[in-house]
């Protein structure tokens, strides 16, 4: 019996002490593994602290910079003192130094062209190739410098809502300024005018031609044979 109790305290205590470093192993790994996920969450917050220190940084620094370019409410009062840069690209060549004469702008501004739906365009160039063909410099210049002079009012707006650098010739300015002013609506109206035309009742057959004249003048490009 004494040797059985022997044997049965002895099977215990080494039973205890397994455990007792079974258990203890796994305290240890468990420790460990407590310790290393600990690690990574203070990495993990340093990483996105920082992150966000940056970001932070880079949006305070770009709005400083923004802040440094913007003009200030009084400098925005103050004038510009840049030059609008030209609608037309006027044409070089050897006889660009010419000069024209006041008379002959006064005669361009007498007869502007407003825009009003009254107004006649076409005849409006007529006039002006007519007034500036007396200027016997490069007629290519001298009709780009003088034309914005011969408009007003709307049509002086539409001329200056032109892109920069736009109008490089005298034919695409006025393919421009008919195109705003007698657009393809207009063009169908005073076609079917002159298909309809008629003569008036007490109307002389010399003042119905006059009038079918002046109606084909309004015109230019009706499409009707001569």
């Amino acid at each position: 019996m004494e040797r059985y109790s022997l044997f049965t305290t002895s099977v215990k205590l080494y039973t205890c002490g397994f455990a007792h470093q079974v258990f203890g192993a796994a305290a240890g790994e468990l420790t460990n593994l407590i310790n290393f996920f600990l690690v990574i969450r203070i990495f993990l917050f340093f990483f996105f602290f920082f992150s966000l220190h940056h970001q932070l940084l880079g949006k305070h620094t770009k709005i400083i910079n923004d802040m440094a370019e913007e003009r200030t409410l009084k400098e925005y009062e103050i004038p510009s003192t840049e030059e609008p840069r030209a609608i037309i690209v006027y044409p070089i060549g050897e006889d660009d130094n010419f000069e024209i004469k006041p008379a002959l702008l006064i005669l361009v501004q007498r007869n502007q062209f407003s825009g009003a739906p009254t107004e006649d365009p076409n005849l409006h160039i007529s006039t002006f190739l007519r007034l500036s063909v007396t200027h016997r410099a490069n007629q290519e210049a001298t009709r780009l410098h003088l034309f914005p002079f011969s408009l007003k009012d709307r049509a002086d707006t539409w001329f200056h809502s032109l892109d920069v650098g736009s109008i490089t010739s005298w034919d695409q300015m006025r393919r421009a300024f008919l195109a705003r002013f007698f657009p393809p609506s207009k063009t169908a109206q005073l076609r079917a005018k002159l298909y309809q035309f008629t003569q008036k009742d007490g109307e002389s057959l010399y003042d119905a031609w006059e009038r079918f004249k002046e109606m084909l003048r309004l015109c230019p490009h009706h499409g009707l044979e001569k």
